[in-house]
């Protein structure tokens, strides 16, 4: 019964890296038919409304401390209102196939973070992974350094950097906040600072949101409720059931799925240098979160026989 119910666990999580490599195609084709800041800051919206309406009534809801305050403010700012802003603004100067590939850098990214700021431990084989994923991001970008960072490629790199900040300031907070409750304020107040920055850099945008193609508002809700709202409510209920770190591993299916959608649905060509470097940042995660470390080298420690010695 347990066996099934921790399948069940995987299926889901694996449901939801199909639909967060399915979304960066789906913001792909949005930000082409809307303006991308603008758009966003409805996504968003729409995301947090749902998340919340699905919160509503439960018991382990609280009114937040100041410290609880302090980290769910700043994680919103770094996760959802730098997060969303960079990721829609490089999504419209370069493809959705490198824009997964960055993004596969998330979960190294967070561990070095981890290692700073939450005292992860250091290990050589952690260094070896952030190596190696580095060298993966020099392939994706142009065959190994045929041309440096476009625009959209370094604003994707700081979307990605600013939502592995976002994590630290999440972990923090979750130690005495329910992380449903904080991913709906978070949600619900990013959309807001969204709105502020939307009429800085796209001044009266918000008309231009009601003349797009019927199959721009299908994919803006999907993306909106299913990608955004719940997948982050399975991906947080995974993690109760099984744990961060076996949870975080499944991150590594999103540019693969990413890829796989932009080829079919953007008729994106992958280059065999993107999937070369792809294959270097996924080995570099595993090594630089510690997963193969934790899993291979310490479990065949661990399963060395001990020999005592006859009296």
């Amino acid at each position: 019964m347990k066996d099934k119910s921790l399948l069940f666990t995987y299926a889901i999580i694996f449901f939801v890296m199909i639909l967060w490599g399915l979304n960066v195609v789906m913001l792909k084709i949005l930000v082409e038919e809307f303006p991308p800041i603008t758009m966003t800051v409805f996504r968003i919206m729409v995301a947090g409304m749902a998340a919340t309406a699905m919160i509503l009534g439960r018991k382990w809801i609280k009114p937040l401390t100041r410290k609880e305050w302090k980290y769910t403010l700043l994680a919103t700012f770094f996760g959802v209102v730098c997060h969303h802003a960079f990721l829609a603004t490089g999504l419209t100067f370069t493809n959705a196939s490198n824009a997964v590939l960055i993004l596969a850098l998330l979960p190294l990214t967070t561990s070095i973070l981890a290692m700073i700021f939450l005292g992860d431990t250091v290990t050589k084989w952690r260094i070896v992974g952030i190596g190696l994923a580095f060298i993966g991001v020099m392939f994706i970008q142009g065959g190994g350094g045929e041309h440096v960072f476009s625009f959209g490629e370094l604003a994707l790199f700081v979307a990605m950097f600013a939502q592995a900040i976002s994590f630290i300031f999440i972990k923090k907070a979750t130690a005495t906040l329910d992380s449903r409750q904080m991913t709906s304020l978070m949600l619900l107040i990013g959309s807001f600072g969204l709105l502020t920055l939307s009429f800085v850099l796209e001044p009266g945008s918000i008309g231009t949101m009601f003349h797009a193609p019927v199959y721009a508002y299908i994919i803006f809700f999907i993306s909106a409720i299913l990608a955004t709202a719940v997948g982050h409510f399975l991906f947080n209920a995974a993690i109760q059931k099984i744990g961060a770190g076996q949870t975080a591993i499944f991150n590594n299916f999103v540019p693969f799925f990413g890829l796989i959608s932009s080829a079919i649905f953007l008729n994106e060509q992958v280059y065999w240098y993107q999937t070369f470097g792809f294959l270097f940042i996924v080995i570099g995660v595993l090594f630089g979160t510690g997963y193969i470390e934790n899993h291979f080298f310490k479990s065949r420690t661990v399963e060395k026989p001990v020999y005592k010695k006859s009296m």
